[in-house]
């Protein structure tokens, strides 16, 4: 019925310009479609393939925009955005009682190599910082991290790290060492947006970190490791979402374990976390959205020297409070607090700042 009603107001003119000018009567004849009657070049062409435009001014309603999916809110959680974007974040944390742990912070402890060679776990190649055990360390390190998309599925990245050191406490006894800053481990990798919507992320993240602090100084960890990820992000309504994530840590080539073990001083981490959102105020240029996320690790395996002792399943939880403050839509500010929720730690608190800039 449509098309019909189409082609009628298409003929319609066409026939009543066929009246206007129709020539001196002739014997009847069958009567033709106007359009078989008119040359064709007095036909408008734009009536073959539309009808008039209106003559009152309205303008046809625009088709509706397709609202981009909205970046990442959190903190502490990997971000699933794949989007070309510059990062600048800085961490400030303290009360780290065993740095060496899996060498997840930094290697096993240089304290070894200065042990008698009679002595069980002497091992001169240990590549930590010494002689001293440290039981208590601050840190800040600071992140300049790039990401660049290659398309709305795929982007790249990499992030250098800058760390300074400070000793507080040493097991008595040990020795000590000093304060020490530069580079840390590099780290690269690249994401796949597996699902990608307007409402629901799900990324495939596949991280490398490579060897380029210096573990004697206690700013790397003298090893290669490899960490896939998930990343996931769902709007649960126009101001909550959910962000998720879970990975594992891999390391190749630690350091070797305490005593005559075969077994390595790194050990794999899994690690996991879950953030709530919700925008408390969105203006034309401003959005402000509190976080609340709870991030955990599982050591599977590995040493920590603070208790000349194997790390086996152990559980390592963190709560993070803070805020994420959106500003014309590219610049990005996040403010957060971190604290240990289990007795054992990576560190017992920390404070993150976060400047981000999308492209």
């Amino acid at each position: 019925m449509k098309s019909a009603l189409t082609v009628l107001f298409l003929l319609m003119p066409l026939a009543a310009a066929g009246q206007q000018t129709a020539p001196p009567a002739e014997p009847e004849r069958p009567a033709e479609h106007p359009s078989l009657t008119r040359d064709p070049g007095e036909i408008p062409a734009i009536w073959l393939v539309e009808p008039p435009a209106p003559t009152d001014g309205a303008q046809p309603a625009p088709a509706p925009a397709r609202r981009p999916r909205r970046p990442s809110m959190v903190g502490y959680i990997n971000d699933s955005a794949i989007r070309s974007q510059f990062r600048i974040r800085f961490d400030t944390g303290g009360d780290i009682d065993a740095p060496d742990r899996a060498e997840f912070f930094y290697p096993k402890c240089g304290c070894y190599r200065d042990l008698g060679q009679d002595h069980p776990a002497f091992d001169p190649d240990a590549p930590g910082p010494g002689p001293g055990i440290a039981s208590n360390l601050e840190y800040q390190q600071l992140y300049l991290q790039a990401e660049y998309a290659l398309n709305n599925r795929l982007s790249v990245y990499g992030e250098l790290p800058v760390r300074w050191l400070r000793p507080q406490e040493f097991v008595p006894g040990t020795g000590t060492f000093g304060d020490e800053a530069g580079i840390s481990d590099l780290r690269a990798g690249a994401k796949w947006g597996m699902v990608s919507t307007e409402t629901t992320a799900l990324t495939l993240q596949l991280q490398g970190t490579f060897p380029t602090g210096d573990g004697g100084k206690g700013l790397g960890v003298e090893h290669f490791s490899f960490e896939p990820a998930l990343l996931y992000n769902q709007s649960l309504n126009e101001r909550l979402r959910l962000e998720a994530q879970v990975g594992v840590v891999l390391p190749s080539g630690g350091s070797d374990g305490i005593g005559t073990t075969s077994e390595s001083f790194a050990g794999n981490v899994i690690y996991y976390g879950i953030g709530p959102s919700v925008e408390v105020y969105r203006g034309d240029d401003w959005r402000v959205a509190p976080v609340v996320e709870l991030v955990g690790w599982r050591v599977l395996g590995g040493y920590q020297t603070t208790t000349f002792s194997e790390v086996e399943d152990m559980d390592i939880v963190n709560l993070k409070v803070g805020s994420r403050f959106d500003f014309q839509d590219r610049h990005s500010v996040y403010v957060g607090y971190g604290r240990a929720l289990t007795d054992s730690v990576w560190y017992k608190h920390v404070l993150r700042l976060e400047y981000r800039r999308a492209f």
